[in-house]
């Protein structure tokens, strides 16, 4: 059973960990301002977060193309023509068509690169680092790969769903994904019709998105896909349409329920199942607090989960305020995803992120390529993002991020950070070394036991290890008077102490 934390433990340390897992952490300033506002309305802060205006621009591309219609068309005559021609004409269309082609899949690259670049600012500087969470969580939730939907435009309809319903209810949230054009095209919904309904959808529909293996049979998936036809993806005007001349208006049998079942009907059939709302709170606390959730708990959560009519926000909100959430078997146990690792670096360094390229290749060289998760089931997180490789890569890209290129560029002759380079396309890396002068007062910078003290509130909100501690002692011990590349290089070894990787 969840209990309430008492008053009496709210403190920095519980303040940080909000912070950490409801958002993306922050400056020992960001943390001292949570802290003031108490337990509830800190809580209150992170959840009711439509309260903070949002004015972030969308990207300039992110809408309909008007001319999509017009190249489509040109494309496909293109094709007719290389196919009636003679040999040297065909030769001369399908150059142009190659080029037509090249062309756009520049573009869609182009607009990738800037869509994630576009999230990880939300994420790190936006309004509403909860709606921003969730929305990472989803995305994780109902995987959808760039690399099929090839639409970066598709994309970010996906993730504005994502944010829209972020906290909301869980069968508009349901309905509005099986809509999604990204998602018709990710699980081949769109080829989908009466004669042949596909069934993709319709298994990871309950298999991994609302109920889990063993709660439906395979009778069940036939049905929900003989339900689900009629929904395609309307490729010239890049949006979802609803034909009912396709769906198969037979009666259906889903999860004991019979009738003339359409899209809208098995959806809630799913979510009205005694394990719904077990699977999703489950999903939740694995994600905001740690892998395994027990039993009485997860039955807690799916009460309050019914009880408020499928809500998300009241589930966060007893999670939040629960003593369990901020017990010591919690609080900096959970590995750091390669965005939460970069954005809150940047957050904790009160750094800008990098550029738009040098940040997205950054989380996907530490295995999280945002919009290309690995497969439908998404990332599996935990101590999966932690292999030998990406430990090193985050110890050089800490690097990287605490002394800015110059830095690298002296480290050149180390084979590894020069493969690490290469990879980043390091002559896009910003340049600017964190300011020692911003993170720590002339105290802090000047004495060595002040400047560990704050070097540990700002990067693990507590100690470090005692072997990581001897370490970074022996180090400023060595170097008399400090200077500022001393400081910066007493933050590079804390982010490369274990502690740093948690959460």
């Amino acid at each position: 059973m969840l209990n309430a934390l008492p008053g009496s433990e709210w403190g920095f340390k519980t303040a940080a960990h909000l912070l950490n897992r409801a958002g993306f952490g922050g400056t020992p300033a960001d943390i001292e301002k949570v802290q003031k506002m108490g337990l509830h309305d800190a809580v209150d802060h992170f959840i009711d977060y439509e309260r903070a205006p949002d004015e972030t621009p969308v990207p300039e591309w992110a809408q309909p193309d008007p001319d999509r219609m017009e190249k489509l068309k040109e494309l496909r005559e293109m094709r007719q023509k290389a196919r009636n021609g003679t040999a040297e004409q065909r030769k001369e269309v399908e150059a142009k068509a190659r080029e037509l082609q090249r062309m756009q899949q520049q573009d869609q690259r182009q607009h990738l690169v800037q869509l994630r670049h576009w999230w990880l600012e939300r994420m790190a500087f936006g309004p509403r680092p909860l709606q921003e969470k969730l929305t990472l969580f989803w995305h994780g939730h109902f995987a959808t790969s760039m690399q099929k939907v090839k639409d970066a435009y598709l994309m970010y309809l996906q993730n504005e769903t994502f944010r829209k319903h972020a906290s909301g209810n869980w069968l508009e949230m349901l309905i509005a994904v099986t809509r999604d054009p990204a998602m018709l095209i990710w699980l081949d919904q769109t080829q989908s019709r009466k004669q042949h309904p596909n069934e993709n959808y319709a298994r990871e529909v309950m298999e991994l998105f609302a109920l889990g293996e063993g709660h439906y049979t395979e009778k069940d998936i036939t049905e929900v896909a003989r339900a689900l036809t009629g929904l395609v993806y309307n490729r010239p005007e890049q949006t979802t349409d609803y034909r009912p001349m396709i769906h198969d208006s037979g009666t259906k049998t889903v999860l004991g329920k019979t009738g003339d079942l359409d899209w809208k009907d098995v959806l809630a059939q799913i979510v009205a199942q005694p394990e719904a709302p077990r699977f999703i709170c489950g999903k939740l606390w694995s994600f905001f607090v740690q892998d395994s959730a027990p039993e009485g708990i997860v039955t807690e959560l799916a009460t309050i989960f019914r009880k408020h009519g499928e809500q998300v926000k009241p589930v966060l909100r007893a999670i939040f305020r629960s003593e369990e959430f901020y017990s010591d078997s919690v609080i900096r146990t959970q590995v750091k995803s390669p965005v939460q690792w970069l954005v809150s670096t940047c957050r904790m360094l009160e750094r800008d992120l990098p550029p738009g390229p040098v940040a997205g290749n950054m989380v996907a060289n530490l295995g999280q390529d945002l919009f290309a998760p690995p497969n439908v089931k998404g990332w599996d997180g935990g101590l999966a993002w932690i292999t030998t490789n990406n430990l090193l890569s985050r110890y050089n890209l800490a690097e990287a991020l605490v002394f800015g290129k110059n830095q690298l560029q002296l480290n050149a002759k180390n084979k590894i950070v020069k493969a690490v380079e290469n990879r980043l396309n390091r002559r896009l890396m910003q340049g600017t070394p964190a300011d020692p002068e911003k993170l720590f007062t002339a105290e802090e910078r000047n004495d060595k036991t002040a400047l560990i003290a704050a070097v540990e509130k700002r990067l693990v909100q507590g100690e470090l290890k005692p072997k990581q501690k001897k370490a970074l002692v022996e180090y400023l011990d060595s170097q008399g008077e400090l200077d500022a590349h001393d400081v910066l290089e007493a933050i590079r070894l804390v982010m490369s102490t274990p502690e740093f990787q948690l959460t």
